[in-house]
């Protein structure tokens, strides 16, 4: 693998401004959670907090563009493919919010050669903002089984219904995770409640099985009421602060969106995000598929 260091991880600081980015990837153990529109209410939240936000986005259907109205089309394997420039393919979703479209990439990261991987690395430094907060709205259907930006990120919160369809296959995916690459910590976002102690409920009994069973610790990252305006704001693809500041599911994004930032990053010095980079394509190269569908 090639040496990322010195010019890379200069390109990394321009990109971010500061060592301080918080990196958090959103997963689920099914599709129809609701996870891509948490993520897109989240940046909002954290927008009107002031934050820079960058979406890394992975699905390509349901994703966070279409959440608020806009059309992605570029992805940034084409910027290393040198087909488009960043410019081309980075896309402004609403003040202080940009979405990097990134499905075909992340499939990709596994085969890149040490020169893509130098581009992939030094492209990110042509953004124009540096980012507060970078959230990741990872696939379910990762071809290796588990995203490796969920793996690479300094947290992974996995979004669950409170059905029992939901909650079981969101414990699979956080056993085959923990088995498979020793993840021992992940918080638990409970999206469409219809109680703030029913969502309680459900992280105290996944917490509690998976601690008496050593998979992992899972902690509490709220929940997201059942509410008609976020319904309504999501057929007019907007987030809903915007329509509906005062809403429930408005107000529970921006206690959600507050709490994040109180998070601790796991790397405090200035080569955090280079390691994060670094991270991301040596995970990719070493994945092993028989491990993560174990």
């Amino acid at each position: 693998m090639a040496d990322f260091r010195g010019d890379q991880a200069a390109g990394l600081r321009r990109l971010f401004g500061c060592p301080r980015v918080h990196i958090v990837t959103f997963a689920a153990g099914s599709i129809g959670v609701g996870k891509s529109v948490t993520v897109a209410n989240l940046a909002a939240a954290l927008a009107a907090q002031g934050r820079e936000v960058l979406v890394l986005d992975e699905n390509a259907d349901d994703n966070v563009a279409a959440c608020f109205g806009v059309v992605a089309c570029g992805d940034l394997q084409e910027v290393i493919d040198r087909e488009r420039s960043l410019a081309e393919v980075i896309v402004s979703l609403a003040p202080r919010i940009n979405l990097l479209p990134a499905v075909r990439a992340v499939r990709q990261l596994a085969r890149l050669n040490a020169s893509q991987q130098r581009i992939l690395l030094d492209c990110l430094s042509d953004i124009g903002r540096p980012a507060d907060v970078v959230l990741v709205d990872a696939s379910p259907d990762h071809p290796l089984g588990f995203s490796p930006l969920g793996l690479a990120a300094h947290e992974t919160v996995v979004v669950v219904e409170p059905n029992g369809a939901a909650i079981t296959e969101a414990y699979a995916l956080i056993k085959k995770v923990s088995l498979g690459y020793s993840r021992r910590h992940f918080r638990l976002l409970v999206n469409k409640a219809r109680a703030s102690a029913e969502a309680k409920a459900i992280h105290d009994n996944m917490a509690q099985v998976a601690r008496s069973r050593g998979l992992a610790r899972l902690d509490y990252a709220g929940c997201v009421p059942i509410d008609e305006h976020l319904r309504h704001a999501s057929r007019l693809c907007q987030p809903v602060a915007g329509l509906f500041p005062d809403s429930p599911a408005a107000q529970a994004y921006q206690a959600v969106a507050t709490d994040l930032l109180g998070w601790p990053t796991a790397d405090g010095d200035v080569g955090g995000l280079e390691h994060f980079m670094q991270q991301l394509l040596h995970l990719s190269q070493h994945i092993d598929p028989t491990a993560i569908y174990a």
